[in-house]
């Protein structure tokens, strides 16, 4: 047994009970929102933290030492976690993390990194002539209060960080809350 609560201008909250097994929300025009028969936490789209922010200025890194990426221009950010280089996310789950940083120039080594409260969480790496980048895609837990998330490049070389939403970048949504 379950049941269908039902919101309309006449007659307000009413309820009555099917046999679907499942809880639905409806306004007085159809479902709203089904929630399934699940164990722990349902997830809904309106809070699903996502964000995608990039390069759009000028950064140069100098070479022997892991420097954080400036990400100063965003696609979009839903729940406005994402300020100053830096994903601080507000709901706690496991979130789908994945950052690239492309450099121009000469032979090198280039790796980069996701962060997760100051400190190395995954990294990435390619060596290669020409033209330079290094990806990193991790899943990682956030508490929803204080874990942060933050893109770091390392490089054998200095060099100009190329400044491209599809070059250097740093995105993640929320996977499952916790």
């Amino acid at each position: 047994m379950a049941s269908i609560i039902t919101a309309t201008t006449t007659s307000g909250l009413t309820q009555s009970a099917d046999n679907s097994g499942v809880l639905q929300l409806a306004s007085g025009s159809g479902n709203l929102v089904t929630v399934p028969s699940v164990t722990g936490t349902a997830m809904v789209s309106g809070n699903m933290p996502a964000f995608y922010a990039y390069l759009n200025g000028s950064q140069t890194v100098s070479s022997g030492a892991a420097t954080k990426v400036t990400l100063d221009a965003e696609l979009f950010d839903t729940n406005n976690n994402f300020a100053s280089s830096r994903f601080t996310p507000t709901v706690a789950g496991y979130y789908q993390l994945n950052a690239a940083v492309f450099l121009a120039s000469s032979s090198q080594e280039i790796l980069a990194y996701i962060y997760k409260n100051g400190s190395n969480y995954s990294g990435g790496l390619d060596i290669t002539t020409g033209s330079y980048n290094s990806n990193v895609s991790t899943i990682a837990y956030a508490n929803g209060t204080t874990d942060y998330f933050e893109v770091y490049v390392y490089t054998s070389v200095t060099r100009a960080v190329s400044n491209s939403s599809t070059n250097t970048f740093f995105n993640g949504v929320l996977v499952r809350a916790a």
